[in-house]
């Protein structure tokens, strides 16, 4: 047992430390909750993304993005991100167990592993953390995803996906992606556009919205069939119908 005079030199540190713990997540809560009502000017990818453009020397990239309020944006642009990456979005709170429990079992039967992410959750890594599969930035996705399922309406998380996530290679978010593909508003983007935008998500980068290869013009038809079956707008807008099994 220690020496009694021993015990408040040791428990400084631990004191200490507990405020340094407490307040971190009272501020990341803060921080999430001011961003409930007020744009993000930018996000962690964005800026990791231009920080690499610097290092690389890529004089000719711009990054291209601009905030779009939800009642500016077509409905169809994300019933498209849900119906294609979420489909779960207006039931889960966050997380998708099922989709997590089948992620892994195909990845113990060998196959490619696969994501699980909700749409949630790809808010929150975009938004505040770095790209990679350590155990600590997974940990903080999680941290920030269950904050931001706690703090914003379901609408506002779909509103800030929308205006965040990469669509292009530098370009951000459906205003930027609208114009550059389009030529067009987002308010004026039509099932199909909106399909096609979807259909990128999973390699921004390598996939094009306005060029479409037939992997990106197969997973678009898709997109929209799955925007049908869920009953079009009125699945993120409080009118769903009954909860798809898939």
């Amino acid at each position: 047992m220690l020496p009694l005079s021993r015990r408040p030199v040791l428990s400084r540190p631990l004191r200490s430390l507990a405020v340094l713990v407490l307040a971190w997540l009272a501020l990341s809560w803060l921080v999430v909750l001011v961003l409930r009502f007020v744009p993000p000017w930018t996000s962690a990818v964005m800026l990791e993304r231009q920080l690499g453009a610097w290092v690389r020397g890529e004089k000719d990239f711009q990054l291209r993005q601009h905030w779009v309020p939800w009642a500016q944006v077509s409905r169809w642009m994300p019933l498209a991100v849900v119906a294609g990456e979420d489909q779960k979005f207006p039931y889960h709170h966050g997380f998708d167990f099922d989709s997590i429990h089948d992620a892994m079992d195909a990845a113990d039967d060998g196959k490619r592993l696969r994501g699980a992410s909700t749409i949630s959750q790809q808010v929150a890594k975009n938004l505040f953390l770095w790209n990679g599969r350590s155990f600590v930035r997974k940990g903080l996705e999680a941290w920030f995803t269950v904050l931001i399922e706690l703090t914003w309406p379901k609408q506002r998380i779909l509103e800030v996906y929308v205006n965040i996530a990469e669509l292009g290679d530098g370009v951000y978010g459906v205003g930027a992606a609208s114009a550059a593909y389009f030529h067009t508003s987002p308010a004026q983007l039509g099932p199909a556009q909106a399909a096609r935008l979807a259909a990128v998500l999973p390699s921004p980068r390598r996939l094009h919205a306005d060029r479409p290869s037939t992997y990106v013009q197969r997973r678009a038809n898709w997109i929209q069939q799955q925007m049908n079956q869920l009953g079009g707008p009125g699945y993120i807008e409080g009118r769903a119908p009954p909860r798809p099994r898939h």
